[in-house]
């Protein structure tokens, strides 16, 4: 397996003197994305270096919105988020033209909360995360040549299964909600995602 520390190596290649530097880490649920997002930032700080993290989380639709569309089961799809607002913030860091303020996810609420987390305009290594930042289905497929550096992180179905069953388990759910989280949404939802992704500067099997 790829260490942070290598990819470090390689973002700090490409960015040379760059004022600004976006990478985007794709790939379905469970597969390691947030966590190789805060190694890859710890090791950019650690050299000296300024990043922050955008996890595509904060831009969940709203519960009752959902509700009302009749995606609340589906919670995790592409149609549940924001996806016309992450790509404007996205934008907004890519011109590097002053400080963004972007929502975080709560999620004991299972909400977002607007502009609660400022990015300095001074921050140069900006680590955006999410399921949807390769995927070729509009509007997503307007984050094309936006990245300066792509990650695509997808693991085989069976370690997703795996891990994702662990996560629901960690609710303490029933087995049969378990199950429909499982086979009903995330596992259909991930395989949709792997199908439908651009290619990568770099893939990664797992992390």
């Amino acid at each position: 397996m790829i260490s942070p520390a290598t990819i470090v190596d390689a973002i700090q290649r490409r960015a040379g003197d760059a004022r600004r530097f976006l990478v985007g880490l794709a790939g379905p649920p469970a597969a390691g994305k947030s966590t190789l997002a805060e190694a890859l930032r710890a090791g950019l700080l650690a050299r000296g270096e300024s990043a922050e993290i955008l996890p595509m989380d904060g831009f969940h639709l709203d519960n009752g919105i959902l509700a009302e569309r009749g995606l609340l089961p589906r919670k995790g799809t592409a149609e549940t988020f924001d996806g016309r607002g992450f790509i404007d913030i996205v934008h907004a860091l890519k011109r590097a033209e002053d400080e963004v303020l972007v929502p975080v996810f709560d999620r004991s609420r299972e909400l977002a909360i607007n502009a609660a987390r400022a990015i300095p305009k001074d921050t140069r290594f900006i680590l955006a995360e999410g399921n949807y930042l390769l995927f070729k289905d509009a509007p997503w497929d307007r984050l094309d040549g936006v990245f300066d550096f792509t990650i695509f992180v997808g693991p085989p179905y069976a370690v997703l299964e795996e891990r994702l069953r662990r996560r629901w388990m960690s609710y303490d759910l029933p087995e049969d909600q378990i199950g429909w989280k499982l086979y009903g949404n995330d596992l259909p939802n991930g395989k949709r995602i792997l199908e439908h992704s651009r290619p990568a500067d770099l893939h990664i099997d797992l992390f």
